[in-house]
Formats: structure tokens, sequence, C-alpha cells
């Protein structure tokens, strides 16, 4: 993860912020205010498409992506989403 943010606008929910990148052209949102409401966006060829995930679904998701991070030794990414992610949960 880089210090970039990046955020996107979901039609209906407004302006979204980037929690973490899951996989290839898959990342989690959050809504940029409340931080309540949490989508896994998929990016196609055709454009984005964004499904709602429960805010137990997403912090299962960003914990799974914090262990892929610490197994591969990528410190700087893990502390990074580390942080966003006890910002988000705790």
């Amino acid at each position: 993860m880089n210090n970039n943010e990046t955020y996107l606008n979901h039609p209906t929910f407004g302006l979204l912020y980037r929690v973490c990148v899951v996989e290839q052209n898959r990342e989690i949102y959050t809504t940029l205010y409340a931080q309540r409401l949490f989508f896994l966006v998929i990016t196609t060829d055709t454009g984005l498409s964004f499904e709602p995930k429960s805010r137990s679904e997403a912090r299962l998701i960003i914990e799974n992506q914090l262990r892929k991070l610490r197994r591969s030794g990528s410190q700087e990414e893990y502390s990074a989403l580390s942080k966003t992610y006890r910002n988000l949960f705790q």
C-alpha cells in the first residue's frame, strides 16, 4: 500500500475511501465519513461493480489480507493496513 489515498464515487452512497486491495481488480472501500458501510469493488473491462459487505464481512476480508501481508514479509504494507484496521474496527 502506498501513501496515495484512493476515492471512488458510489452512485447512491457518495464518496468511498479505499481501505485495501484484496487481490487484482478487487478492493475494499468504505463510506468516507461514517465508515459504516463497506463494499467489495470489482473492476472489470465493462466497469465497476459494488458488492455490499457487512461490517463483520469486511473485517474478515481485511484480517485475511493482513495475514497474507505478514506471511509475505510486506512490512510497510502490513503496518499501514494494520493502522487502518485499528482505526476502523477498534
